[in-house]
């Protein structure tokens, strides 16, 4: 076997002396790849549906409202920045924008809050995880539903609406309310009107002579379930005596100014005497009705005072013009707490334990180690709650649509429920309505900048 010299035309080169390929010479770039491969030409035409989707579907209709917010109401005329001017002008809109700013500013804080709230402290108890579950259940019912509940949740009357009937049970345990109040004589009955919704006799009492106080215009249901048949008074020596009673028989029968057997005493019903404009003596009506009176009522008028018939406490307005929006604020947070706790319960299981360990150890109690330690830490995703939040409530409509009644919707108004009226109501202005989406797009790119920025800087991290 021959081997070639080292300046034989057959001479092979060391590999390290071999000139580079093609494609490796230097002044030419290697061709581009992505990471997975994949040519730029086959990744655009994955690519290009989305991309057609996404510009029929969402930049079209951005720049066709835009467009749209510079014409007049028909279409036809341009407009300029009328529509814009509108929205700072028209009482409703402006209504619109406040609560707006009511919304992003309570509604994100207050879920957030309860949602730390909750996450810190389900941490460490047993049955922390059924409360969790039952705190994140409202995000499984649809904001219609939402809608729905807290209309009856919200209404006036206490036997449907839940809110009032626990408020006006917890306002009747501490304040009497009163039991007749649609009650009232008739005109053969011995009283007539005294002024202001009281009832006073028609003549002087006597000490001794049983006084007849017949009322009617009560219905038997709403009596007091301790009301016994009423019975005629025995006046004492010296004292005014007499009997209180829902002068109507059930049924049909009986005579006016008659105490008949069927008949119920006015239980709790307060009398006074009055002389000379001064009430000298009062007293209330046992269950079978029978009251007395001490001497000094002799001579006297009796009298029923107003608060007897006074209209009994029927709870809060929740849906009215001053209470409407911080109620649907509240239905809101009902059901994103739960949200809130849940984002902000991962991040809390993601702390490093020995930090706050090491704070207890150093003589920080639970309070300080929550507001030095775990609330700093838990900084980003408190910052992605609230940011979500934010946008969320900036887009809300359908609470506000279900909940707010009609006589209390423009009380209630937000800037999507004017949008949708504005375009489609009775009276629409297409023009009007396209400055509002404007305005809502506008309103939401800074809050959306704020967290793509956040999210850039903490990938850098």
């Amino acid at each position: 076997m021959t081997t070639a010299t080292a300046g034989g035309a057959d001479a092979v080169p060391p590999a390290d002396k071999r000139p580079p390929e093609r494609s490796e010479r230097p002044g030419q770039p290697r061709p581009r790849r992505s990471v997975t491969g994949t040519r730029k030409i086959v990744a655009t035409a994955f690519l290009l549906p989305a991309l057609v989707l996404l510009g029929a579907l969402v930049l079209y209709p951005i720049g066709y409202s835009v467009y749209r917010s510079f014409f007049d109401q028909s279409g036809t005329g341009f407009a300029g920045v009328d529509n814009y001017k509108a929205l700072f002008t028209d009482d409703t809109i402006r209504t619109a924008v406040k609560n707006n700013a009511i919304w992003v500013v309570f509604a994100p804080t207050i879920s957030t809050a309860l949602g730390l709230i909750f996450a810190v402290l389900t941490e460490r108890i047993r049955w922390g995880t059924a409360f969790k579950l039952i705190v994140f259940m409202p995000m499984a019912i649809s904001m219609l539903a939402a809608g729905i509940i807290f209309r009856l949740v919200y209404d006036q009357a206490p036997e449907r609406g839940v809110a009032n009937a626990v408020w006006v049970g917890v306002h009747d345990t501490f304040a009497e309310s009163a039991g007749y109040p649609k009650a009232h004589p008739l005109p053969v009955h011995p009283l007539k009107a005294g002024g202001g919704g009281s009832f006073v006799t028609k003549v002087p009492v006597r000490a001794g002579e049983p006084v007849q106080l017949p009322l009617v215009g009560v219905a038997p249901a709403k009596m007091p379930t301790d009301a016994k048949p009423a019975k005629a008074a025995t006046a004492p020596s010296g004292k005014v005596a007499g009997t209180a009673w829902l002068d109507f028989t059930k049924g049909g029968g009986g005579n006016p100014n008659v105490i008949d057997t069927k008949e119920l005493g006015l239980k709790g019903l307060e009398v006074e005497a009055v002389k000379n404009g001064k009430v000298v003596a009062s007293a209330k009506a046992a269950a079978d009705g029978t009251f007395t009176l001490p001497a000094s009522a002799d001579g006297a008028l009796l009298r029923l005072p107003a608060s007897n018939f006074k209209e009994p406490y029927n709870g809060v307005d929740w849906l009215g013009p001053t209470l409407v929006t911080p109620g649907i604020i509240g239905s809101y947070v009902w059901m994103w707490a739960g949200f809130a706790m849940v984002l902000i319960a991962a991040g809390l299981a993601g702390l490093p334990r020995e930090l706050l360990e090491a704070a207890r150890v150093d003589g920080a109690n639970e309070w300080q180690v929550f507001r030095r330690i775990t609330v700093p830490m838990l900084a980003p995703v408190l910052a992605v709650v609230l940011v979500t939040l934010m946008i969320n409530v900036l887009k809300i409509f359908d609470l506000v649509f279900i909940i707010a009644p009609g006589s209390s919707q423009d009380d209630a108004n937000v800037l999507a429920l004017q949008l949708y009226r504005s375009s489609f109501g009775t009276d629409a202005d297409l023009g009007i309505g396209s400055a509002i989406a404007v305005l809502l797009l506008l309103l939401v790119i800074p809050v959306m900048i704020f967290n793509i920025r956040r999210m850039r800087r903490d990938r850098r991290r």
